[in-house]
This record gives structure tokens, C-alpha cells and sequence, in this order.
């Protein structure tokens, strides 16, 4: 080949390669411009063409009592939105659907006509109208489905539980409290269409890294129902503004109960005034009266400031303080009372004169260890703290009225714990309502345990108190005799305070608030209990409206958690009944019913001590078993009485 072609064929080789650098060079500047300087405004064209973005609240965990009963749960129900760019026809749009959603023609005209990209016109709505709505066939009117609280239960736990608003977000209560474990991640559905606007693509993406939890509660679901039908009762019967009553495990701090009237059902929240949803056990403050004097004499006996026999002349009923005059609650005067006098009959002059030889200042020490004052710490929002008057603030006659509650402030949640604390010897107690919190799988990513705030007192002084306090249910002429619970022995203070009237600033004579604090069995406490009842219009006093109240519940639970009564302090009552009241009407009368002469009766549906006032009236030995009411025996009802010397009899609690 000749030189001269050869240097045509590399020209031609370097002007290809040259063409292609070009080429290359236009296509990566394209790439640039593309990629990098016009990257927002292709990116705002491409979602131009999504048809919408329907943006979903978050599914939320569910919420088990401590038996795994479902308190707080999510179901799918369908939500109806428009697009109104999209409604060509709006007029007729807005009249059909006016008919089908029950909504004014007018309103949602204005909703079609809107510059707005999506609107909801019925969310969480029923199957039946979802049906309706899509029979319509309307453009732009489209359905999802979203997922909405449902709180199977209704009113029982509802204060502790709370609820969640239109958008899955928890509003109060636990649901709120614990609203970053129980919202799992959000999800959208995003919808797109083709060049002749058909949507062709669905989905569903989690834009989010946001895990939903389950949670466990301390809460017994039968136990909270019990408390919660009990004190709605009596708020009834006495025509009462309210009341709190809240069951504690003493030993670890667990709230078994929580209730609050009045009620409200959180399925329907906004149907009740915003102050029916507070949780007034732990929110409301009020004068704890008598109720606050197992604390006075807790913190006398353990600084050796008394005895129990230690004597004090009560005054016969009246006491002066500077200018004032202090009474006795109950009219009554008293002259020389012990300790466990003064606490058994409830003296106000007693509890000052215990309060004097103790001092204010001492005494202010041990109500705030005892925790009131300050916070308990509970896992629920919307605690208070109540209020106590500091030392270099008091005067004469503010320190001796604090001595028997008033003048001081408490919540329901700081007495309850701080009567546990009598319980368990002398420990004060963290309350908690979340048992766990376990992710989707089951597992425990949370976990709350009996946690010891402080030790208060010795444990030889909190057996004292309760000893003393034992004296006020089961004594005649004790504050807290209606209280008393066949079997158990317990142990309890009354409380009565006068309510501050907002318009004249003293204390009224007609609006109070009664108390019962009680323990049960005294001699090992399974459980802390308080009832109060708020403005009672009948019955104006704890040992008459909350003991009876406490007595009704404790019963049950004790029934419900098997905790077998004392057989022989059973008898022992039945024993002094039959002694001293013979024929009366208070005595407890047993209907046997028998098969036909000298036969084995038929026990069932008799409580324990029924069966064994009924055995031993046959002569019989009676072998119980279980808690509860009678169920079954052996021998069977019919037996010969002739051939039986001892019968079996099982209990179970009453369902």
C-alpha cells in the first residue's frame, strides 16, 4: 500500500474518533443538564403525573391486660377521599354524594371546587357507605382502607387507658404516654396514571424505620370492671359528683385497679366533655382529713414519740388553738384516750395533741418520705403533687389542723401508696400500669419491675399501725366497721374532710369528701385499697359511703386472686355471732336446702362461712377447698345423714 493512502486511512480514523468524543461529549452534557441542573424541575414533572398521595396514620400496637385479655386494639375500616382537581362535573358530584355521607350539598361543594390536591370526606366510615360511595362510580372520589381504635371493653380501664385521635395519634392516657412504642410507620398509597390518566400502579411504600410495640398492664381487666361497677354505684346511690378507686400489690407496686367515675366510653370520646377524660385519681388534689392520721401515727411510733397505750386527754370534745376551737368530727366529747383510742375513734383533738409531741416540722419529714409532696412517678401523664405547707410557713393553727388533714393536699394515687407502704413494712413503693412492652414478635423490649423509692420506716413500726388500724374495722364504735369482711381481718382508716367553696374560700358545709384507705389480710396484705367518693349528698362520711364500697370490692378481688380466708377466724365469728347476736336481725342466716329428712343438704352457691355454720349445725366436719362460692361437694346432696360424719365442699369465684 502506498504511503499516501495509508495517511487517508488514518485521517478517516481520527475524524470517526472525533465525531464519537463529540457525540460522547453531547450525550454526558445532556446527562449533566438532566441529572444535575434541571434535577428539581424534572423531578417536580414526574410527580405531576402521580394521580395523589394518600397519606395513612400509622397502625398502632395493641394494648393486653395482665391475663392477655385485649384492652386497646386496631381493626380496618374504609376511608372515603376526593381529588377535586379531578370531579369534572361538581355540582351533580356533591348532591350524590350529600345523600349517601349524610353531609350538607353545600359543604361539599366547596370541597370539590377547592384548590386543594386531596381532601377526606368520611374516614374510618361503615362498610354499608364504602358500598354506597363506590356504586357511584364518581372521578376522583376513591376509597382506602385505614385502621381505627377500638376499645372492646368500653368504659372499664378507660381513664388509665385513654384513646387515639382520627389520625392514630394518642390524646391521653396510656396511649398517649406511650405513644412512641405503640404507633408502628406511617404508610401512603400512592396512585399513578398513564398518558390517558388511567392509574396503573399501586403501593404502599414505609417510608419510615418506626417498629410497633404491644403493651402488657399491671391492670386485672375483672378486677377494674369489680372497682369501677362498685364506686359507680355508690356515686349513684349517694347522688355524688365522683369518686377514685384505685387496688395496689403492696409488695411490688402494681395497680391490679383504676377507676374513675364518672365514666366515658373512649370509642366514642368526643361525645363527653374534655374533663370527663381526665384520670382523677392521679390529677385531682383534695384535703385528705382523717386519712392522713395512719401517717401521724406512723411517723410518732417510729420516732418513739408514743406507744399505742401512751395516754391523752382529749378535752371532751373541745380544744383551744390561739383563737380557734378545734371539735371532734363526730360531736362526741372524749376525755383521756390511748394512741390506738384516738386512732380507732378518730379523734381530731387526739390526733393534734399526738402532732404537738411529734412537731409540725418532724411531721412534714415523714408525710414527704411517705411521698406526698411530690410525684409518685406512675407511668401515666398528668400527675400532681399536691401541697404541704412548709414549717417556716404554718402557724399555730395551721400546724394543728394538718395534724388531722387539712390544710394539706394529696392525690388518691399518693395515699394508696403511701397506705402500701404500711403494708409491705416500711417501703415505699414505685406505682406502675405498663407491665412490658414487647415488639411485634413477642419480645421484651421494655420491662418494668418493683422499684423501692425509699424505706420509711421500721418494720416492726408498720406492724404496729396496722394493728392499731385493725382496731378501726373490727371494734365497736371504730370508724371503719363497715368495712369488715367475713374471714379476713383488715385494717383500714376512715377519712371526711370539708371541701373549700371557690366562691366564699372557707370550707363548706355541705360539699365533702369521704375516704376509706384499707388493707387486707392485715396480717399479710395482698392488697392496698382506696375508695373515695367526691360530694356525696347522702352519707357524708368515709366509714358510711367508701368502707361499704371498699368491703365490696376486697371481697371479690380476694375471691378472684384465690386468697383463702382464715378458716378459724371464720368460726370465731360465727362463734360470737350466735353469742351476742341471738335472734337479731344482723345475725346470718343459712337456708339448707334438703333432699327430703336426715339428708346431706345441698351447699352450692353458699359462701364459706354458709357451709361451716351449716355443717356444724348438722354436726358435721366440713373440709373446704378453694375460694369463692360452693360448687360441688362429697358426699353428694341426698347422702344419708346417718352414714356422713365429714363433707367435702369445693369453691370457686363467682363468674
Amino acid at each position: 500500500m502506498k504511503v499516501s493512502e495509508k495517511k487517508g486511512i488514518r485521517y478517516r480514523i481520527y475524524l470517526v474518533a472525533f465525531f464519537f468524543l463529540v457525540a460522547l461529549g453531547v450525550i454526558l452534557a445532556r446527562a449533566y443538564q438532566l441529572q444535575v441542573l434541571q434535577k428539581e424541575k424534572l423531578a417536580s414533572l414526574a410527580r405531576a403525573g402521580y394521580r395523589g398521595v394518600v397519606k395513612l396514620p400509622p397502625k398502632r400496637g395493641i394494648i393486653y391486660d395482665r391475663e392477655g385479655h385485649e384492652l386497646a386494639a386496631s381493626v380496618e375500616m374504609g376511608s372515603i377521599y376526593v381529588h377535586p382537581y379531578l370531579v369534572e362535573k361538581k355540582a351533580q358530584a356533591a348532591r350524590e354524594l350529600a345523600k349517601v355521607l349524610d353531609m350538607k350539598e353545600s359543604t361539599l361543594f366547596d370541597i370539590l371546587q377547592s384548590d386543594k390536591l386531596f381532601a377526606w370526606l368520611d374516614r374510618k366510615t361503615s362498610p354499608e357507605r364504602i358500598k354506597q360511595v363506590k356504586a357511584l362510580g364518581l372521578e376522583g372520589v376513591g376509597v382506602t382502607t385505614e385502621t381505627r381504635r377500638y376499645y372492646p371493653s368500653k368504659e372499664v380501664g378507660a381513664h388509665v387507658i385513654g384513646f387515639a385521635g382520627d389520625d392514630n395519634q394518642g390524646l391521653e392516657g396510656l396511649e398517649k404516654s406511650y405513644d412512641k412504642f405503640l404507633r408502628g410507620p406511617e404508610y401512603s398509597v400512592i396512585e399513578m396514571r398513564d398518558a390517558l390518566g388511567r392509574p396503573f400502579y399501586i403501593s404502599r411504600p414505609m417510608p419510615e424505620d418506626q417498629e410497633m410495640h404491644h403493651l402488657v398492664l399491671t391492670i386485672d381487666k375483672d378486677i377494674q370492671y369489680k372497682a369501677q361497677q362498685a364506686l359507680q354505684a355508690a356515686v349513684e346511690e349517694t347522688k355524688a359528683k365522683g369518686g377514685h378507686c384505685i387496688i395496689v400489690n403492696p409488695e411490688t407496686g402494681e395497680i391490679l385497679a383504676m377507676a374513675v367515675v364518672p365514666v366515658f366510653n373512649p370509642n366514642v370520646f368526643w361525645k363527653y366533655h374534655p374533663g370527663e377524660w381526665r384520670n382523677r385519681a392521679i390529677a385531682d388534689v383534695y384535703e385528705p382529713g382523717s386519712s392522713i392520721k395512719p401517717f401521724l401515727l406512723a411517723a410518732a411510733l417510729d420516732t418513739d414519740t408514743v406507744t399505742p397505750q401512751s395516754l391523752f386527754f382529749c378535752e371532751n370534745g373541745e380544744y383551744q388553738v390561739g383563737n380557734n376551737t378545734i371539735h371532734d368530727h363526730d360531736g362526741k366529747g372524749h376525755g383521756t384516750l390511748s394512741v390506738s383510742e384516738i386512732i380507732t375513734y378518730s379523734s381530731n383533738i387526739g390526733a393534734v395533741k399526738i402532732g404537738e409531741k411529734l412537731g409540725y416540722k418532724r411531721y412534714v419529714e415523714y408525710l414527704k418520705k411517705f411521698g406526698f409532696g411530690e410525684r409518685t412517678g406512675i407511668d401515666l401523664e398528668g400527675e400532681r403533687e399536691g401541697y404541704i405547707r412548709p414549717p417556716r410557713e404554718a402557724t399555730e393553727i395551721d400546724k394543728a389542723t394538718s395534724f388531722f388533714g387539712q390544710g394539706i393536699t394529696v392525690s388518691s394515687i399518693q395515699l394508696v401508696m403511701a397506705m402500701a407502704a404500711i403494708a409491705n413494712g416500711g417501703k415505699l413503693m414505685r406505682p406502675y400500669v405498663v407491665k412490658a412492652v414487647k415488639d411485634a414478635n413477642g419480645r421484651v423490649v421494655k420491662e418494668n419491675h418493683p422499684e423501692v423509692v425509699r424505706k420509711i420506716i421500721a418494720p416492726d413500726t408498720a406492724k404496729e399501725v396496722v394493728q392499731i388500724l385493725e382496731m378501726v374495722v373490727s371494734q365497736k364504735g371504730g370508724t371503719g366497721t363497715l368495712a369488715a369482711i367475713s374471714g379476713y381481718k383488715v385494717a383500714g382508716k376512715t377519712g371526711t374532710s370539708q371541701k373549700v367553696d371557690p366562691r366564699t374560700r372557707r370550707y363548706s358545709s355541705k360539699n365533702y369528701v369521704t375516704v376509706f384507705l384499707g388493707l387486707v389480710p392485715a396480717d399479710k396484705p395482698k392488697l392496698a385499697v382506696l375508695v373515695m367518693v367526691d360530694e356525696p349528698e347522702m352519707k357524708k362520711y368515709g366509714g358510711l359511703v367508701a368502707a361499704p364500697v371498699f368491703k365490696e370490692v376486697a371481697t371479690w378481688s380476694l375471691n378472684h386472686l384465690r386468697v383463702n380466708p382464715d378458716i378459724m377466724l371464720a368460726k370465731g365469728e360465727d362463734k360470737a355471732g350466735q353469742r351476742n347476736d341471738k335472734g337479731s336481725a344482723s345475725s346470718l342466716h343459712v337456708e339448707l336446702i334438703q333432699e327430703g329428712p336426715n339428708q346431706l343438704p345441698d351447699f352450692s352457691g353458699l359462701s364459706m362461712r354458709e357451709v361451716l355454720r351449716g355443717g356444724e349445725s348438722l354436726g358435721l366436719k366440713v373440709v373446704l377447698e378453694g375460694t369463692g362460692l360452693a360448687f360441688k361437694q362429697v358426699p353428694e346432696p341426698g347422702s344419708s345423714l346417718s352414714q356422713v360424719s365429714e363433707v367435702k365442699v369445693s369453691f370457686r369465684p363467682p363468674t
